[in-house]
């Protein structure tokens, strides 16, 4: 150790190699060395494990220590250090190994399975092919013979009226001033689905978009993304020039789940993502009812397809799609494998740790869950299907290949499914690209006629330009322009040298990097300050100067004048990245008229196939990248094709022509929908019984208003001059109000004994459709037989008696049972405690593949029926020929491959047509629930696998059913709302028990009352987490004991029905507060929203508080616009928080769920103000003309004259 010269040596090696040198050195096998040299060892061996730059501040720290003695002792401890990081690396990576060949070996035994099963159907000349080989030859030529015959989405499709939605969770979606860069969630993907939804608005065919978003109210972010909606753009017009029509365009709709007052990244978003499902449905149901009203001739208009973006989002997507059967589209953006692998590749992080950070196993979960649910998969290349989805359980580049052939050959697929991958490369907005295509001095390059003038001042140029020149001797040569964030995978050192030993290419042309924004390089990231050091070292190394720009700063704004002074100069783009997933600043080059110059891993490919106007070249080859530059560079004539081809084929990435070969790929999708017909004399009941339950005490309410703006008292009657002269909106307060009448005096006499009796009531439609409420007791109790406990009858029991505590609720709740027990033993159980089946709404059975409304679904000889909509809803991907063969022989086989016995028994009693169910002999030696769904996916089979009745059951069910997605169902079907449901569960239960928690509904855990559960089978060591799914310390989870009376749970469920008495002190105090009036409506709106989650209302409490925001609205400070944050905002903003927020509580109070505020006709809001009263006042006193600000008039778009009046 003495001298420490070794030590100098190592980081004078670590400083020169770089992060690039780094990346490309393979590290030498110990017994290799040979005689040690410290510096060779520990660059080449060592530090492709270690971050160099943490070691870097350690060797800074060992410098500066004076004494010797102390400074050898550290660079001792810093030695045993790296050595310990390099034998950590050997180990992850050792372990990384094992687990692709497990992965490879898994897929072959896949694919062995596969074709023998399927080898009966093949033909004579297929059953001598292995899998891999049936694929290569016919199908080919046949995907692009059955390509040709897709009728491509013309302007001919006018007359289709489509609904699309979109979805994309995380980060900060908005559509003006949009913060990119803000956050790692704030990116690229954000900007690319805002513009797609206003892309795809203004095709023709295309009726509203909705991309659903999460909202956050938090001090944390602009107020803007607090806003309920946002009108991205209006809808476009028809043949004639006539509006499509009010609802048209494309929307951003933020739906509310998790905090609400907090900003969440995206790893934290999972365990709240079926809150967003549930959510977003409800929004879905109303604008589909909507929209039916408009253009749907009174049936609903179901989206056309439900398209998500991420994996959060395709989580969500394939929920909302199972929900509604619909199809699902998904775009991955970035996908967890593939992060994974390259994590554990860098040797820094074990799996685990890798997982507690990015909750990387429950994305990949997610992912998976998409490709079972969804149609199409959109991708940007072909190497992201190839390299990253082919490394997912759930897709197999062969195996697709096999399944679509035997599908157009019309051969069974025993019920093996892949999803259809579709390149689809994003689309540009080239409007704002100036681009002169004439041979002029402009396009030819002659900068000094544009920088000078004879004897003149030089003419006005870009300020970047400047900023670039500056740089270089000679600025009139080709420019060499790359453009990338400092990052060690874009390659940007290995091009300098290229440049840097090419005389030739210093002398014809410049080199100019555009590398993202600096201050003081030591403050940057260690990989960007790596980076920055290398490039001013190797242009100090080769006396580059005056022939290499690397400006500072730059804006976004700047970047097309950039793309603009190359093309002027006749220069070249290169992209020299190792791997580039898309390549979007190559098409951004081209729309400018440069060649290009890219790496030939990756997104480029796809490109250059496009649009023929550059080179590929290797980005570990210097040599080849300076002798393609130089060709461009030297070669005038192929420097001019290039360009030509460029500008003839970027239309290919124009939004038009993505839309286009979007709206074609989906239109190819198995088009599906919900089937049943909406019955109007039915639905105009359940209205009219919603109005007089909540409404019935309307006339008295104590908000009076009148129209002009002017205060007066709140006794004052709601006289003719509150509607004005309009006949329109008289005639609908007439309405409204002659039906509640009608209703309520049928209802005077009626009396609460008890539970409602269902026996004398006579409806083909169950008594759900008049249910408020919805008990669900979903309580999985059974000893260990499987046999269901005693216990539940008592429970049971209790709950009915806790209801009839209720008198005022008691008549609108209704209770269902969820269970894995087939009908007939459930029937059995209820019957040997003496409950009445008839108590119930509804009964879902077999781990929610069977719906059965015992009031009205029967047959002539008693037996029920199940619901036949919610078969057929639960058929999709369903196949149970292939599940059967495979579910016994994985069960049956060990992990070695050697038959391990009979483990499972076929259970032809508790089995139906969608339902496998088997006994579990030794659940010791049952798989994993996540063992056999990777096992299954792999064989291209969708399914649900879960173990139920304290694990001596396992059942196999369709992808689409569940018990908690058949809540959703009874929302879809029955309009019963998810937030009025109250889901009674145990403190443990079968497989999927931790499905039936989250969500916006209610859930009652009563505590003891499930022993013992099935959940020890649900995952194995190294997957997601419980706290991924449910979320901790929710306001929606209340805990009982076990042995509560059914006054402690009455109580419970109220504490969800009515704010305490001390809560609405606690909110008048926070409302007299001196807020400003933005922060009060603000405030008001927050209350609005809250109302919704309560399940049922306290009308005096929503009298009251709309009698504040009234006062609060006549009172209208001067400081009103500009203490909202805005420089200017329109009147009708404000109305229009107000009116959607309204929304909300009109869904619950009047039930006119088909009501959805727009911007576009506001004469309904005024409409449905007169109804509400209180929004009455707030629509009119914001009306036109009344505030000024900078001497221009501030108007509302309102169409109606007596409402402005």
């Amino acid at each position: 150790m003495a001298g420490n010269e070794w030590i100098n040596g190592y980081l004078e090696a670590i400083l020169d190699s770089g992060a690039s040198a780094i990346e490309e050195n393979k590290p030498t096998p110990v017994k290799e060395r040979g005689n040690f040299n410290p510096t060779k060892y520990f660059v080449e061996e060592v530090v492709t494990g270690v971050d160099e730059t943490d070691l870097h501040r350690t060797w800074i720290k060992v410098v500066a220590t004076r004494n010797t003695r102390e400074r050898s002792s550290r660079l001792e401890n810093m030695c045993w250090r790296i050595w310990h990081l390099t034998r950590k690396k050997k180990q992850l990576e050792w372990e990384d190994c094992q687990r692709l060949v497990n992965r490879r070996w898994e897929r072959e035994l896949g694919r062995k399975d596969v074709t023998e099963d399927m080898s009966e159907d093949l033909s004579e000349g297929e059953k001598g092919d292995g899998l891999g080989e049936i694929g290569i030859d016919s199908p080919r030529k046949k995907i692009q013979r059955n390509f040709s015959n897709v009728e491509v989405w013309s302007d001919n499709k006018k007359e289709k009226k489509l609904y699309i939605v979109l979805i994309s969770l995380h980060g900060l979606v908005r559509g003006e001033n949009m913060e990119l860069g803000r956050d790692s969630d704030t990116g690229g993907q954000i900007k690319y689905v805002v513009e797609l939804a206003r892309a795809l608005a203004k095709m023709p065919g295309v009726y509203r978009v909705d991309l659903f978003t999460r909202q956050v109210s938090s001090p944390e972010v602009d107020w803007s993304y607090g806003e309920p909606t946002e009108m991205l753009t209006m809808g476009s017009e028809d043949a004639d020039g006539a509006d499509l029509g009010e609802s048209s365009g494309a929307y951003i709709v933020r739906i509310p789940f998790g905090p609400r007052n907090k900003y969440l990244p995206k790893e934290l978003l999972w365990p709240y993502v079926r809150e967003f499902v549930d959510g977003a449905l409800g929004h879905i149901l109303n604008m589909s009812k909507a929209l039916g009203e408009q253009i749907g001739g009174g049936q609903p208009v179901w989206p056309y397809v439900i398209h998500g973006h991420y994996a959060d989002a395709g989580d969500a997507a394939a929920l909302l799609s199972g929900a509604l059967n619909v199809p699902m589209v998904l775009t991955g953006h970035s996908l967890g494998r593939n992060k994974l692998e390259q994590l554990l590749k860098q040797g820094r992080q074990s799996k685990e740790d890798i997982n507690s950070t990015y909750r990387i196993m429950r994305r990949i979960e997610a992912e998976e869950l998409s490709l079972d649910t969804a149609e199409l998969v959109i991708t940007s290349t072909k190497q992201e299907i190839e390299e990253q989805w082919g490394l997912y359980d759930g897709f197999d580049v062969k195996l697709e290949k096999v399944l679509r052939a035997r599908a157009r050959r019309g051969v069974n697929c025993h019920g093996r499914f892949m999803p259809r991958m579709a390149v689809i490369p994003p689309g540009m907005d080239f409007s704002n690209v100036e681009v002169n295509q004439e041979d002029s001095a402009e396009a030819d390059g002659d900068l000094s006629a544009l920088t000078n003038s004879d004897g003149a001042s030089p003419k006005a140029v870009p300020t970047i330009w400047s900023e670039v020149m500056r740089f270089l001797t000679n600025p009139h040569k080709p420019m060499i322009l790359a453009l990338s964030r400092p990052d060690p995978k874009k390659n940007i050192t290995t091009l300098v040298k290229a440049f840097g030993e090419c005389r030739l290419l210093q002398e014809l042309a410049n080199l100019t990097l555009i590398m993202g924004n600096r201050d003081d390089i030591d403050e940057m990231s260690a990989g960007s300050a790596s980076v920055l050091t290398t490039v001013l070292k190797l242009v100090d190394t080769y006396d580059l100067y005056g022939q290499v720009a690397f400006p500072k700063h730059h804006k976004q704004s700047d970047v097309p004048d950039i793309y603009r002074l190359a093309a002027k100069t006749k220069g070249v783009f290169i992209n020299p990245a190792f791997i580039e997933p898309f390549g979007l600043t190559l098409i951004e080059a081209a729309a400018h008229g440069l060649p290009l110059v890219a790496t030939k891993n990756g997104g480029p490919v796809d490109i250059h196939r496009a649009l023929n106007n550059g080179l590929l070249v290797d980005p570990h080859d210097q040599h080849a990248i300076a002798d393609a530059l130089l060709k461009l560079v030297s070669e005038k004539s192929l420097w001019h094709e290039c360009r030509r081809n460029g500008w003839k084929n970027i239309h290919l990435f124009s939004w038009p022509e993505h839309c286009r070969t979007y709206l074609t790929r989906v239109a190819s999708c198995r088009m599906r929908h919900p089937q049943w017909q909406t019955d109007t004399s039915v639905d105009d009941m359940a209205a009219e019984e919603s109005l007089n339950d909540s409404l019935k005490d309307v006339q008295d309410m104590s908000l009076r208003l009148s129209i002009d703006g002017e205060k007066t008292s709140l006794n004052e009657s709601l006289d003719a001059a509150a509607v004005g002269d309009n006949p329109d909106v008289q005639d609908r307060v007439k309405l409204v109000m002659s039906k509640m009448k009608r209703q309520e005096k049928g209802t005077q006499d009626s009396k609460v004994d008890g539970m409602p009796s269902t026996d004398n009531i006579s409806s083909k439609y169950p008594m759900l459709r008049r249910r408020r409420k919805l008990i669900i007791i979903a309580l999985d109790s059974y000893d260990i037989n499987g046999a269901p406990e005693k216990k539940m009858i008592h429970i049971i029991q209790k709950l009915f008696k806790a209801i009839k505590l209720d008198t005022q609720n008691a008549r609108l709740s209704g209770f269902a049972v969820s269970t894995a027990m087939p009908i007939s033993e459930l029937t059995e159980f209820l019957k040997s405690g003496n409950i009445r089946v008839n108590d119930f709404d509804a009964l879902i059975c077999s781990s929610g593949t069977e719906v059965y409304y015992p009031s009205t679904y029967t047959e002539d000889n008693g037996k029920f029926c199940s619901d036949p909509d919610y078969a057929s809803h639960i058929e999709y991907r369903w196949g149970s020929e292939g599940l059967k063969k495979t579910i016994w022989k994985l069960m049956n086989t060990s992990v070695d491959g050697v038959k391990s016995g009979t483990v499972i028994d076929e259970d032809a009693k508790s089995s139906n047509s969608h339902c496998l169910s088997y006994l579990i002999k030794d659940p010791n030696k049952a798989k994993k629930v996540d063992d056999m769904r990777q096992k299954l996916r792999i064989r291209g089979l969708r399914c649900h696998l879960m173990y139920c009745r304290n694990s001596t059951r396992m059942q196999v069910i369709p992808l689409l059913a569940s018990r908690s997605q058949a809540l959703r169902y009874l929302f879809v079907r029955w309009r019963l709302s998810i937030a009025n449901m109250y889901v009674i569960l145990g403190e443990t239960g079968d497989t999927d028990y931790e499905e039936l928690i989250a969500g916006i509904h209610k859930t009652i855990i009563l505590k003891g009352a499930v022993e013992k559960g099935s959940e020890e089978l649900l995952r194995t060591a190294g997957s997601y987490l419980r706290d991924d799914i449910v979320p901790r310390d929710s306001p929606l989870v209340a805990y009982v004991n076990g042995e509560a009376t059914a006054e402690e749970i009455a109580n419970t469920l109220r504490q969800w029905c009515y704010f305490s008495r001390n809560s609405k002190l606690d909110l008048s105090k926070s409302l007299n507060q001196e807020y400003s009036f933005s922060h009060r409506l603000k405030l008001f709106v927050e209350i609005l929203y809250n109302f919704e989650s309560l399940g049922c209302v306290d009308l005096s409490l929503i009298r009251w508080v709309s009698s504040w925001v009234a006062h609060s609205v006549l009172s209208f400070p001067s400081e009103g616009y500009n203490g909202y944050g805005r420089a200017r905002l329109e009147a009708f903003e404000y109305t229009l928080m107000v009116g959607a927020a309204f929304q909300n509580i009109l869904t619950t109070v009047i039930s006119f769920t088909h009501f959805i505020v727009s911007p576009k006709k506001f004469d309904s809001v005024i409409e449905f103000a007169v109804i509400a009263s209180s929004l009455l006042l707030t629509c009119s006193r914001l009306r036109i003309s009344i505030l000024q600000r900078n001497g221009d008039t501030l108007s509302l778009p309102l169409r109606n004259r007596d409402a402005q009046s």
